[in-house]
């Protein structure tokens, strides 16, 4: 597959999608990472005099009223800081005026167009992949490089519609992500283990079934693990229950309940926030709500930990945006930023718990992409390097 480096960018007008959906409040960035991240592609572009074009979502556009609130004129000033350059901002998606700004660019300079959902206000144009639209974008530039790993996983008109339409390739970052979460997922060194967390079973069941063959151990916890647990009979009281999937934890654990492990002790509240106590599995009460993993579990955790070499880890392991119930999360993550393994963070609440709790630089690699990372982990074929693939 084609990288940003494949290709003459002299004089060349090159579309750059990449992921600036950062968190903003009160009008301020408080993460820039995915920002960050996005610099090696852009500053090799610049250095061999690109006209750069840069496309990016930004939150959720519903109405009219979310443009002044999704607007990513903060992001083009941030961006400008790091890169120590001016960089362009037009706050249009399409007509006379961006064409006319894309056409006075000069090699080297840098444009960012306007959020791209803001063209979901005109029927879903941008997220349903309007074939007009995605060609409309295209002929804009010359190139097209897709470096926004968190949105491989959609076929939207700022990927996939373009991809379609111009000679493509990746960026760095893309690069990356594929390469170690491809490595640490096929060619792992042994033993193998994963961390799963998060609230439903449901929404994991395709990673298991795909992991589940590949790996040695894994680790269940978050709100899906009190499914599993219904699923060998204990009283649950009233912890998150994913009904639907009883059914496909009994089956995976009666075929392999030698890898899946899960905890055998929480900390439990009678309602979020409220004063939490630790139980084990078999003393929890009906109105008991398990909403971390309990100190019997972290050192067993630690202990198949111990023998890994190579980890993955794809969800929080408790209720970790409260104080009281991320200890469990917190201890593995120190745990593991103390040892010389593989260690994987998957995107999404499992990196922002990393980032937040001060593990940005412990591991091997933290992922920018919360759903692109878990359908890799599914073993899943991705739309927006499929389209360059083909190419």
């Amino acid at each position: 597959m084609k990288t940003i480096e494949n290709f003459n960018l002299k004089d060349k007008k090159v579309i750059i999608r990449v992921d600036f959906n950062v968190p903003i409040k009160d009008n301020r960035i408080l993460d820039d990472n995915r920002i960050v991240m996005s610099l090696k592609t852009i500053k090799f572009a610049i250095d061999h005099d690109a006209k750069v074009i840069l496309m990016s979502h930004l939150g959720r556009v519903k109405e009219v009223s979310d443009k002044d609130k999704y607007s990513l004129k903060i992001v083009a000033k941030r961006l400008s800081e790091l890169l120590n350059k001016d960089v362009i901002f037009e706050g249009t998606t399409r007509g006379e005026k961006l064409e006319k700004a894309i056409n006075n660019l000069k090699p080297g300079d840098i444009l960012l167009m306007e959020n791209t959902r803001f063209e979901d206000l005109n029927g879903k144009l941008e997220s349903g992949n309007d074939d007009t639209l995605g060609k409309y974008w295209a002929s804009l530039g010359d190139i097209f490089i897709n470096d926004a790993f968190g949105t491989l996983h959609r076929a939207h008109a700022s990927n996939v519609g373009i991809a379609s339409n111009l000679p493509s390739g990746i960026g760095f970052l893309v690069k990356d992500e594929i390469e170690k979460l491809g490595s640490a997922i096929n060619s792992p060194k042994r033993p193998f283990g994963v961390i799963l967390g998060g609230a439903k079973v449901s929404d994991k069941i395709g990673v298991i079934e795909n992991l589940v063959k590949k790996c040695d151990y894994i680790l269940i916890g978050g709100g899906m693990a009190y499914t599993f647990l219904k699923s060998q009979g204990y009283n649950i009281g009233k912890s998150l229950l994913d009904e639907n999937s009883i059914d496909f934890c009994t089956n995976i654990l009666n075929n392999y309940s030698e890898k899946i492990i899960l905890p055998v002790d929480s900390i439990v509240s009678k309602e979020l926030g409220s004063d939490a106590v630790l139980k084990s599995n078999n003393t929890f009460e009906n109105d008991d709500i398990g909403l971390d993993i309990g100190s019997k579990t972290i050192e067993k955790y630690k202990e198949i930990l111990d023998k890994c070499e190579t980890i993955v880890w794809n969800g929080p392991l408790g209720y970790s945006e409260i104080d009281k119930y991320s200890n469990g999360t917190k201890q593995i993550l120190e745990y593991l930023s103390k040892k010389d393994k593989i260690v994987i963070i998957g995107g999404g609440d499992s990196a922002s718990a990393a980032i937040n709790f001060g593990y940005k630089k412990s591991f091997t690699h933290i992922s920018t992409g919360g759903g692109a990372s878990l359908e890799l982990l599914e073993g899943k074929v991705l739309p927006g390097i499929e389209v360059i693939e083909d190419k």
